[in-house]
């Protein structure tokens, strides 16, 4: 191939790009790449092919175009090229690629062989079902894994489901004065056999429903009131929102548990039993 018909293709490889027809772009990127692989500006279409294909999900071929990439990056200065490659070797559970990818990047991550089960603090993720959005807390595992901390109301989700996400926050949510990013999820990485159930259950004061939380939280499971739930917009979702402690209230209300139900039924008598008024439950049922 002559550079001047590399020239053609990779202007025909940028007018796709800009339509969004990320095969095309990427098909014809690696066609320059197999004549051209080492140039100056070859480490650029190494990174858009991988990164056409990250946007399709094909992850095998964004990992093999992500490694090309990654090669021709500068390591420890924050590339792009780094982290596309470390989601990719993740989704495929190449530890290793993945590690070292995160490092080239300039990430420390926990040292040794297999699953990286890090503290990178809390984030927000957007979950994506078939169309419908719901943003929930979690406990990241990793630059691009969390394990999900909310009960979510979102049919065939669940609490304790660790999901992988994207890189770049879309939108953040503030809570006491500390900003936390939101991510879009990007693929369900490890289901949770918790089921969601719901109950109706009556409280006397705001510390009678704390408690009940606190309990479940204490054995690992998921609960939570169904006020604490709020609906917003898609812009409004995708922006800086202030997120304020939900108001405790009295008297009867449906909460949202992730437990066994058998657990789920032995903690509830039990926090019932811990106060002879005040504290009752009914109606628990599985929802999910």
């Amino acid at each position: 191939m002559r550079k001047s018909e590399a020239k053609r293709l990779i202007e025909q490889a940028y007018a796709a790009w800009d339509t969004e027809e990320w095969q095309r772009a990427a098909d014809l990127y690696e066609q320059v790449l197999a004549h051209f692989p080492d140039e100056k500006p070859s480490a650029a279409w190494w990174y858009d092919a991988a990164l056409g294909h990250k946007f399709l999900r094909h992850w095998d071929k964004a990992f093999e175009l992500g490694v090309q990439a990654a090669a021709s990056a500068s390591r420890g200065e924050g590339d792009p090229a780094f982290w596309n490659l470390g989601i990719a070797a993740t989704i495929r559970r190449d530890w290793a690629v993945a590690r070292d990818a995160w490092a080239g990047f300039g990430l420390d991550v926990p040292d040794g062989e297999g699953e990286i089960k890090g503290r990178f603090g809390h984030a927000c993720v957007r979950l994506d079902t078939d169309g419908e959005r719901e943003v929930v807390w979690i406990e990241r595992l990793c630059p691009t894994r969390g394990r999900v901390m909310n009960v979510p109301v979102t049919g065939g989700r669940r609490y304790g489901e660790i999901v992988l996400h994207d890189g770049r926050p879309n939108g953040e949510r503030v809570v006491d004065g500390s900003t936390f990013p939101v991510f879009d999820e990007l693929l369900l990485f490890e289901a949770s056999d918790l089921p969601t159930l719901e109950v109706t259950v009556a409280v006397g004061e705001s510390a009678d429903l704390a408690a009940l939380l606190a309990l479940f939280g204490d054995h690992d499971f998921g609960a939570e009131t169904a006020g604490s739930v709020t609906v917003h917009c898609a812009c409004c979702s995708e922006g800086t929102l202030h997120k304020e402690a939900t108001p405790t209230r009295t008297g009867a209300q449906r909460v949202r548990l992730a437990a066994p139900e058998e657990d789920a039924r032995r903690l509830l008598d039990r926090w019932a039993g811990e106060k002879v008024i005040g504290r009752s439950w009914s109606g628990l049922e599985i929802t999910g």
